[in-house]
């Protein structure tokens, strides 16, 4: 067939780079587009913190999502203040407000002014995180980064990587457990060979407090759920350090395996941190991966004051940070690290168009090598950096401190009003307690949770929850150095007031 026969569609070569086709593409011509755009979305974040006068609009989810739904996408808008104005009707204005004391449910942070500097740059220049011909500086400012929090750790052999975000830190952290002791213990290759018929044995212990990414990623590792051992806590919600003991001996006993213990430092219901040095012990003691999460708890390497608390995170084998939780930073900051920096050898992978086998890794170093599920991947690192350039770790560690005295004087408030019933002081900031008025026969988990409720869709206060053996808790998690005890004590008397009503 001749190629005259064959009709061809003329692709478009429009001559003007600055004309109409290109105007939203960020290049070199389109600086006063971007500035416009940016200074409008500047105009509505100012919008939201002077508007916002509680943490919540009350919307219910049906009339949300009829006007989510009923928005045409293949209609664009006409510009910049119509766009804007649609997100500020179905997004902002609904937003939950994280940076008001009247918000004090989950391990959701206030973000920090350079870190939000910092993700103008990222969005735009938007370097991807996977080899140095990708991200020079950001190769080195990440790396530079790890090895800071590998020192506050107490690591000396250390290396890691940004993740985005606990759960997925927490499963290279059992993977690496899985593989290491299969090819050191065992001699079996995991990642050439598969999971060996000794892999239905495997056995990881945790606290029945633990996150529950820990049981997702036993079957994510095809070990199932079976593999996870939870160890009863104590009467503050910690391991039992000799319940941990005796499950492995049981283990060993019924011809299991044990290969690795995750400790938690800074449960997500309770705040409090597993005894991390008798853990370190026991891990010792029967050769076991150690893997310490930190996410929460990890806010303590800034604080002269209450790092002691994790004395003993310097002998796991690796650790789980959230920097997005106690950091002060915007979602995603995370980080994965490990003691010895030859055990991320174990997730190392080479494509010929990416990462070649024979390329020197001293001289062009590459951040892929050490991640097992992001590829493109975001210059996360460079908010910390900003952080800290500009703020310094001593301004973070009171930050840390401040909550954590908060949460203190919060918990002798809870203790000291009979209307009220504190499960446990916290090591950090969560606080689970209940309203249980004197002289009011109700089902107390019915009513705590029409208290809760009733004050998510007014709108004013937004409380968590958990169960503890069934019953319905209510649940503070301080986690911002602008609560002060005066806001607390106006969120206890409006949970009182509601719940003498609902009562």
């Amino acid at each position: 067939m001749h190629t005259d026969q064959i009709t061809l569609a003329t692709p478009v070569q429009p001559n003007n780079r600055g004309g109409k086709l290109l105007k939203d593409i960020f290049y070199e011509e389109t600086a006063g587009g971007y500035q416009q755009a940016i200074d409008k979305a500047r105009d509505a974040v100012l919008g939201f913190l002077r508007d916002t006068e509680q943490p919540f609009s009350g919307i219910r989810p049906a009339v949300i999502r009829e006007a989510v739904y009923s928005t045409d996408l293949n209609r664009p808008l006409a510009d910049y203040d119509a766009l804007l104005a649609e997100v500020h009707a179905l997004y902002i204005r609904h937003a939950t407000a994280f940076h008001l004391p009247q918000y004090i449910a989950h391990l959701n942070c206030p973000v920090v002014i350079p870190a939000l500097a910092a993700e103008v740059i990222i969005s735009a220049i938007n370097s991807s995180q996977d080899t140095y011909d990708q991200s020079a500086g950001g190769t080195f400012i990440e790396r530079r980064l790890i090895d800071w929090t590998a020192n506050e750790i107490g690591y000396t052999n250390a290396d890691g990587v940004f993740t985005a975000g606990g759960s997925q830190s927490n499963l290279m952290g059992l993977l690496l457990a899985r593989d290491y002791f299969a090819l050191q213990v065992l001699g079996h290759d995991v990642k050439r060979d598969g999971l060996s018929e000794q892999a239905r044995r495997f056995r990881i212990f945790v606290s029945d407090k633990a996150h529950f990414s820990n049981e997702k990623n036993t079957w994510l590792l095809g070990l199932g759920e079976q593999a996870m051992v939870k160890v009863k806590t104590d009467s503050r919600f910690r391991m039992d350090v000799a319940a941990l003991k005796s499950a492995v001996e049981e283990a060993l006993a019924q011809g299991n395996i044990p290969i690795a213990i995750v400790a938690t430092a800074g449960t997500t219901d309770f705040g409090n941190i597993d005894p991390l040095e008798p853990i370190a012990d026991i891990a010792s003691a029967y050769n076991l991966w150690m893997h310490v999460d930190a996410a929460y708890g990890c806010g303590l390497l800034l604080s002269d004051k209450y790092r002691h608390l994790l004395g003993g995170i310097e002998r796991a084998d690796s650790v789980t940070v959230d920097y997005h939780k106690s950091f002060f930073q915007p979602i995603s900051s995370s980080a994965f690290l490990v003691k010895d920096k030859s055990t991320l050898q174990l997730v190392k992978h080479h494509a010929d168009y990416l990462n070649p086998p024979e390329q020197d890794y001293d001289e062009l170093p590459a951040q892929i090598n050490k991640s097992i599920t992001q590829s493109t991947r975001r210059f996360d690192a460079l908010k910390l950096w900003c952080t800290l350039r500009l703020m310094g770790k001593q301004k973070l560690g009171i930050y840390t401190d401040m909550m954590i005295d908060t949460a203190a004087a919060t918990a002798a408030l809870l203790q000291q009003d009979p209307d009220f019933d504190l499960l446990s002081s916290s090591d950090l900031g969560v606080l689970v307690f209940r309203f249980r008025p004197a002289g009011i026969d109700t089902d107390l988990s019915a009513l705590n949770l029409r208290i809760k409720q009733s004050l998510f869709f007014e709108g004013t206060y937004i409380l968590a929850s958990t169960k503890v053996e069934g019953e319905f808790y209510l649940k503070f998690t301080i986690l911002n150095p602008v609560t002060t005890l005066s806001h607390i004590r106006e969120i206890l008397e409006a949970i009182k007031s509601t719940g003498y009503t609902a009562g």
